[in-house]
């Protein structure tokens, strides 16, 4: 385990922020001695650090100024404050833009015209046209704004089939290559310009301290060097480089420094939490991206869901405006997150003039009420809530951004010299450069005996869940949210990871068997094993520890299955953030974490095997931006602490050349810690692996929620929103015949431990509509293996109510199998649960659940 050199290249030359973090190009600790422990300390009060003045790459107009006074001049308050008022696509129409004066939309992550997943380029022009239109017109003596349309295209452009998807920014970070992001910025500004839209919610340039968080592998690295490196880079890619032709041309888009400040602190990783530490390790930890962006010209920046030190960030006015805008100098325009400013004491989504008077200039308001909160602005700014002065400067700063890009002349998005080109989308020029970024991102943590690479012309078995699953493999925001519901023919032009090693090793006169289960007709030269992480996205990625898949070992069995056979093992691990795999490492002869990838899953098979020749075709250059644990509980491990002890250091990664030295010993006692935590979580936003949600419908259809909504014969579901973005499913059963919802998993689980130690089943649930006919609560272990709870007169008692939590002790379940006729003790059937949470019925009902688990010591010893 050593420390290889990762600054192949030149990572940073020290900017303003450096000279204050005093880093310089070497892979020393950057910016601090603040340990992780540190860190997760309380919040202590501001010591009102000295921020950095930077000096942006656009500087200030007067002629831009000019222009703004003299709109500003002839605005009325509406016109001013539908310019501060961004709702979502699905919730406005071009006749909302025009008579609310909107100054611009989204769409969030699976959002699409018409709420159609294949839109074609064409519907989503159209549908800019429309916006655009209605937004410049100016009859009435309308000022005629054009409208700005925002997209989270965060790997390249998620929310369209077909088009080019990189490797997530974990993945980037390992390749070490700032002058690679410029190019990545450039490709997906093509490809929006491809759809009409003129705004990315991107980069994100969180530096990730806690790898719990399920934003991780949104961030570069756990360190600020590599942050800061690359922030500005991207920016420049996607808005191009002020004072060249390439500056704002229709070919680049207005890029988004997010989320400001310390969305990568968070206390335990929780997302959207408390961020940790002082002023000083906002500055030099979690300022890094800011400083090179805005340096880089960013026009936007992004206010986070955080607090730091009690306060909400879209309502702190100290950091948003005392520091980002007057201190740092940022002049361009702050935009809200899905309805961030409702979180901020004493707000709703739909009334805040808290969050404007610290500093927001955007609301980002997804509602359908929408309309509400334009009113209830438009109210605050006549009464002097919202001071003249707060809206002026706003909108000032909007329509700063809208002049820069060139917003005014450019005309509707149709005739821009890239809209609704199908050449452009996925194109081979932009599917190389995500080729190049695949080749560089892989980490090569074990190789023995020089395993890697392989010869061409081999017998090679490729298996595991994640071979030829391109979904799996591009991880979240992936044509929908989550990355979840996808088949490979969603992504058109993509290479599977199979794909990519089928076509090189034919092509070389070898052979390849495709078997998800690890078996094979003929034994073969070596097995490549592609497993790993599910796709997630923000919230619903949160986990408790760093354990990979504690309760769910069917990776590890195929892994030792392989070994036992005496075939070879490559593993290729998907993953969003380092997680305790020994086990896995231990089970393989060569362990490659391959993060998550992309649609060019033809970049792996070109760098694990040789070339033609039987020479190294392409060396492995991936260096780890995120130290790698050696027990599932180092959430908290990041280079420079003090008590740093990882498995493989920041900066790891071998060569083809290296001689691995690690051997199979790896200590495998960690896992207890995975499998006994004290509370389960089975359902927390989204189900947690294992498990999965499935609903059966009376006509005996069944099936797996993967998307938003599912519908059968007797029962339907759709993600909804409770406290945050789709954390809770609503349940709708319309009583033609009996219909089942059900948290369940395919491997039964031991819950025996947990109902010897006085645990309970608890879940939040809302009753919209009593049940009309019997209703079970079911604890599930099979076919004829269930133990039923009449919940009817439970759930009738809380119709109309508000969130209710419901705890039910496991020793209160009756006999397994009473209602089949056959008796199963307890001590049984809780060893083998597949379904622990599950309601059935034949009638009527409607009930929306949110975070199920099962908790240690939780129990109360009384059945109601």
């Amino acid at each position: 385990m050593r420390e290889n050199s990762i600054f192949r290249r030149s990572l940073l030359a020290c900017t303003v922020f450096a000279i204050l973090a005093g880093c310089d190009s070497s892979p020393k600790d950057a910016a601090n001695n603040t340990s992780s422990a540190d860190q997760a300390s309380s919040a202590v009060e501001s010591s009102k650090v000295e921020w950095p003045v930077i000096k942006s790459a656009i500087p200030q107009d007067a002629a831009v100024e000019a222009r703004i006074d003299e709109l500003l001049a002839r605005m009325t308050v509406e016109e001013k404050v539908g310019q501060m008022i961004q709702p979502e696509i699905k919730q406005a129409t071009a006749e909302d833009v025009k008579k609310y004066h909107l100054g611009s939309v989204l769409n969030g992550g699976g959002t699409t015209p018409n709420n159609d997943k294949y839109a074609k380029l064409s519907d989503w022009v159209a549908l800019a046209d429309s916006y655009w239109h209605a937004s410049v017109d100016k009859t009435d003596g309308r000022a005629g704004i054009p409208i700005i349309w925002g997209t989270d295209a965060v790997h390249g452009l998620g929310n369209v089939v077909g088009a080019t998807l990189f490797p997530h920014n974990i993945a980037l970070g390992a390749t070490h290559n700032p002058e690679l992001l410029k190019k990545i910025g450039e490709v997906t500004a093509r490809e929006i310009a491809a759809t009409g839209l003129d705004w990315n919610f991107s980069p994100t340039v969180a530096v990730a301290r806690d790898d719990r968080w399920g934003r991780t592998y949104e961030a570069w690295s756990e360190d600020p060097e590599v942050v800061g490196a690359y922030a500005g880079e991207m920016v420049k890619g996607l808005q191009g480089v002020y004072g060249t032709d390439e500056y704002f041309t229709d070919r680049h888009v207005i890029a988004t420094a997010k989320h400001f400040i310390g969305d990568g602190g968070t206390l335990d990783g929780v997302d959207r939490g408390e961020t940790q530490g002082d002023e000083k390790v906002l500055r030099d930890i979690h300022g890094a991206g800011y400083f090179t962006g805005i340096e880089a010209g960013v026009q936007v920046v992004m206010a986070s869901f955080t607090s730091w030190q009690g306060t909400r960030m879209h309502g702190h006015e100290y950091l948003l405006t005392n520091v980002l805008k007057e201190r740092m100098g940022f002049d361009g325009f702050v935009v809200g997150d899905w309805s961030g400013h409702g979180f901020i004491p004493g707000c709703t989504a739909l009334d805040c003039p808290q969050a404007i008077n610290a500093g927001l200039d955007i609301f980002m308001v997804p509602e359908p009420e929408w309309k509400t909160l334009f009113h209830n602005t438009v109210e605050q700014v006549n009464s002097g809530v919202i001071s003249a002065q707060r809206l002026d400067d706003a909108v000032r700063r909007i329509l700063r951004v809208k002049i820069r890009a060139g917003l005014f002349e450019r005309g509707a998005p149709s005739t821009r010299s890239l809209a609704g080109r199908e050449d452009v989308l996925g194109s081979a020029e932009h599917r190389a450069v995500a080729l190049q970024a695949v080749r560089e991102s892989l980490v090569l943590l074990k190789n023995k005996n020089g395993l890697l690479p392989l010869s061409r012309n081999s017998n090679v078995l490729v298996t595991g869940d994640g071979a030829d699953n391109i979904g799996k493999q591009a991880g979240g925001w992936s044509v929908s949210w989550q990355g979840t519901g996808n088949t490979n023919t969603d992504f058109p032009g993509g290479t599977s990871i199979y794909a990519g090693i089928n076509k090189v090793v034919s092509e070389a006169g070898g052979q390849v068997e495709l078997s998800e289960d690890g078996s094979f007709k003929n034994k073969p030269d070596v097995a490549i094993v592609v497993f790993g992480e599910d796709p997630y996205a923000e919230m619903q990625g949160d986990v408790a520890n760093l354990a990979y898949k504690p309760r769910d070992q069917r990776d590890w069995e195929l892994l030792k299955s392989l070994q036992a056979q005496g075939i070879p093992v490559v593993s290729l691990f998907i993953t969003g953030r380092p997680l305790w795999v020994n086990r896995e490492i231990n089970a393989s002869d060569a362990f490659v974490s391959i993060w998550q990838p992309g649609t060019e899953g033809q970049g792996i098979a070109d760098v694990i095997f040789r070339n033609a020749e039987g020479e190294v075709n392409h060396d492995m250059k991936g260096r780890l931006t995120f130290s790698w644990p050696t027990r599932p509980d180092q959430f908290l491990l990041n280079r420079g602490d003090a008590d740093y002890q990882p498995l493989f250091p920041y900066g790891f990664g071998l060569s083809y050349q290296d001689k691995d030295t690690l051997g199979d010993d790896l200590s495998e006692e960690g896992i207890a810690l995975g499998e006994t935590v004290e509370v389960l979580e089975i359902f927390n936003r989204r189900p947690i692996a294992p498990w999965d949600i499935e609903i059966i419908g009376f006509q005996n259809d069944r099936e797996v929620m993967s998307s938003n909504t599912l519908s059968l014969s007797s029962l339907s579901i759709e993600a909804v929103d409770r406290n945050e973005q789709q954390d809770a499913r609503r349940v709708v059963w319309n009583g033609k015949g009996v219909g089942q919802v059900a948290l369940g998993t395919a491997n039964r689980q031991d819950f025996l431990s947990y109902a010897q130690e006085k645990s309970a089943l608890i879940f939040d649930i809302k009753v919209n509509r009593a049940p009309t006919d019997k209703t079970l609560f079911r604890l599930g272990c099979g076919s004829y293996c269930a133990s039923d709870l009449d919940f009817t007169e439970k759930l009738t008692a809380l119709a109309g109510k508000e969130w209710q939590t419901i705890s039910i002790d496991l020793t209160c379940f009756p006999n397994a199998g009473a209602n089949f006729g056959v008796t199963q003790p307890p001590e049984e059937f809780l060893t083998q649960v597949l379904q622990p949470f599950s309601l059935l019925t034949s009638g009527e009902l409607d009930i929306t659940f949110a975070r199920v688990r099962l908790e240690r010591g939780a129990a109360t010893g009384q059945c109601q």
